[in-house]
């Protein structure tokens, strides 16, 4: 198993991206990733409403109905300190890291104006790039992948994976890849579900950890080259159960897009 199974209660920048490095994921309880973003919990609580305006996702390949999400794309650089929302796009990857949704271009709903200009999401968004900025100037290259030069293109899901039909799939590809140089999954919220237990394990070896994210704003935050993940189904405890997610991908050298024709 993966020493330092626990979540991280402090988030100091140089903590998390030590622990990144050395294991291929962290765990933030919800304190400690308010305190990484200096923004008060509650500030990331009151982005949970946007969640209840999330149009069906219509690309399922397995006919399912359990996924609602909304997309939105920015650029970071992080030696200058900024951080821009980009032109709506649609989200592709490649079937080598998706293969049941990979090899097509899917056009999601943009995430909600206010929700895209919150300063919690930004902040969220913007010490997580730095932690994987750090993290990225400590690990040595991975071969075939782009170069970090100090600038991120960000995607960031808006996911509800609700229980109506009785089974919710957070992750239908299974245990996979983003094709992205780090991930970040955050618990927005779950009520009426049983099951999402997360699971990670070393793309080129047997060790793994399990656990779920159970509480608002915990967060998960993985070395998409060093190890594959995966979120069990979910059932009803009570009709009407769902689970809230945000996941923010990072990538070097500019958005994955289909290759030239």
């Amino acid at each position: 198993m993966f020493r330092h199974p626990d979540p991280l209660d402090a988030a100091a920048p140089d903590a998390c991206a030590d622990r990144l490095c050395e294991q291929g994921h962290v765990r933030l309880t919800p304190a400690a990733l308010a305190a990484l973003a200096h923004q008060p919990l509650d500030a990331l609580l009151a982005l949970g409403p946007h969640w209840r305006d999330l149009p069906p996702d219509a690309h399922l390949k397995d006919g399912g109905r359990y996924r609602r999400r909304r997309h939105g794309s920015y650029v970071q650089d992080t030696a200058a300190g900024t951080l821009v929302a980009v032109p709506h796009r649609a989200h592709w990857q490649p079937t080598t890291y998706n293969a049941l949704h990979g090899g097509m271009l899917r056009w999601f709903d943009p995430l909600q104006p206010a929700l895209a200009v919150a300063p919690a999401l930004l902040d969220v968004m913007a010490r997580l790039g730095d932690v994987f900025a750090q993290a990225a100037r400590q690990l040595p290259p991975v071969a075939g992948e782009p170069v970090f030069d100090g600038r991120w293109s960000i995607e960031a899901h808006a996911f509800r994976i609700d229980t109506t039909g009785g089974v919710g799939r957070p992750t239908p590809e299974g245990a996979h890849r983003d094709g992205v140089a780090f991930v970040a999954v955050l618990l927005v919220d779950r009520q009426g579900v049983i099951g999402g237990e997360t699971r990670v394990f070393e793309a080129d070896g047997p060790r793994g950890v399990r656990f779920t994210l159970d509480q608002p704003w915990s967060a998960l935050l993985l070395d998409d080259a060093r190890v594959i993940h995966e979120t069990t189904p979910i059932q009803p405890a009570e009709p009407g159960g769902w689970r809230d997610t945000l996941v923010l991908t990072y990538r070097a050298g500019g958005f994955q897009d289909p290759p030239a024709a």
